[in-house]
């Protein structure tokens, strides 16, 4: 069933280009499965994230930024991290500052510097939403077995580096 749906999508791509031969193509395979995987996993977490904690998958991630980085980022830190805009961090960190899970700080060295850092009660909430999350990535991928496990880890560790010397 994957596969059909990974050859529609091909051929979809093939007809939008003009291309015969795309759909035999396997790296275009391979990047349609690798955006589908993706997308499918981060709707379902998105989902137990909203039902579950009543936030955005969005929210998790600055809390996640915030977690590794005790003393506080600046916004444009998180935005960086992050690889959004400082514009959609504002609002992010508006909505957790409103629920009292990060502070902001300015800086007395410069006003215009302002550090965002998670609240006792913003940590303790997001180590239970992070314990959730690494629960259902282990549910969502736990049917491939440890050998297949390893062995995508691998193809996707060497994928990557590739891609950073691009």
């Amino acid at each position: 069933m994957l596969d059909e749906a990974g050859r529609r999508g091909s051929a979809a791509v093939s007809e939008t280009i003009g291309h015969e031969s795309l759909p035999e193509r396997l790296e275009i395979r391979i990047w349609l499965r690798l955006l589908s995987c993706t997308t499918q996993i981060e709707n379902i977490i998105k989902s137990k994230v909203r039902q579950e904690f009543g936030t955005s998958l969005a929210r998790f991630d600055v809390l996640a930024q915030l977690d590794r980085f005790p003393e506080g980022l600046t916004m444009s830190e998180v935005s960086r991290h992050l690889m959004v805009s400082n514009g959609a961090i504002t609002g992010l960190v508006d909505k957790l500052a409103g629920c009292g899970w990060v502070v902001r700080e300015e800086q007395a060295q410069d006003r215009r510097t302002v550090m965002v850092r998670l609240t006792e009660e913003g940590r303790a909430q997001f180590r239970l939403m992070a314990r959730r999350h690494e629960e259902w990535v282990v549910s969502l991928l736990g049917d491939l077995s440890r050998e297949a496990q390893t062995e995508l880890l691998r193809d996707l560790t060497l994928l990557k580096r590739s891609l950073v010397t691009e």
